[in-house]
Order: structure tokens, then C-alpha cells, then sequence
């Protein structure tokens, strides 16, 4: 059957239709995720040990094997103003990014994180989480 130009234009309009329902769809489940924060702050138990530090950051590093994360940022205090409100006393921190509550349900029990957690744990003598989602 040849193909008409009335017949063309019909096609195509039932084309962009399903495509642009499809790309709603999708737009609407990426909105139903809300990405969530995971910033971890660590206080070595020796705060002077340059080799301590060292040990903590290169287990942080072994994290970024974890498919659930999306982004990683791992630290150290700045050297920034000092002001009542800024907390430099903390060793080091972990910042991690994942796409919602699943994703960092995952890392908490993913054998990495669990090996991290055994094989570093006895360098630092507290730890604290922040976690945040998006709004």
C-alpha cells in the first residue's frame, strides 16, 4: 500500500503521540525519586596519625565500587574562617549521592561497605551520619 502524505502525517502524529506520553512517564517516575544525601564525619582515634588518616581514606575509597553511588566526594576539614558555627574538628568525611532511599538501603549492606566498615572501624572513635533527602 503506497503511502499517502495525509497517511505519512497520521503516522507521525501517532508516533509523537506515544513518544511524548512515554517521555511524561518517564518524567514523572524520575520526579517521584528524591536523591538522597549520605555525608558520614569520622574522629580518628589518633588525631595526630598522618598514617591513620591515610588508612581511613584509602578504605573510604574502596566505596566507590558501590553501583548504588552516584557521586562520591571524600575529605578533610578546610582551612576556612573560623567561626562559632563551623565544626572542623572531625578527621575526615564522606559525602555520597544516591537516587533515593533504595540506593543507600543497598550500600548499608553491600559487602564492601560491610568489609569497610570491619576492616577500618578500629581507626576512628566516632562517627556521625547526616542523611537528607531531596524536598
Amino acid at each position: 500500500m503506497a503511502q499517502t502524505r495525509r497517511t505519512f502525517i497520521a503516522s507521525a502524529a501517532v508516533l509523537t503521540a506515544g513518544v511524548a506520553s512515554g517521555m511524561s512517564l518517564t518524567t514523572m517516575e524520575t520526579k517521584e525519586k528524591k536523591q538522597l544525601a549520605h555525608h558520614v564525619f569520622f574522629w580518628l582515634k589518633n588525631r595526630d596519625s598522618k598514617e591513620d588518616l591515610n588508612k581511613l581514606i584509602e578504605g573510604l575509597n574502596t566505596l566507590k565500587k558501590i553501583e548504588t553511588i552516584r557521586s562520591i566526594h571524600i575529605g578533610i576539614p578546610a582551612s576556612t574562617e573560623k567561626r562559632d558555627v563551623v565544626d572542623n574538628s572531625y578527621s575526615a568525611s564522606e559525602l555520597i549521592f544516591f537516587d533515593d532511599v533504595e540506593g543507600q538501603n543497598t550500600y548499608q549492606v553491600h559487602p564492601i561497605h560491610k568489609k569497610f566498615v570491619e576492616n577500618y572501624s578500629h581507626l576512628w572513635e566516632k562517627v556521625i551520619v547526616y542523611d537528607a533527602i531531596d524536598l
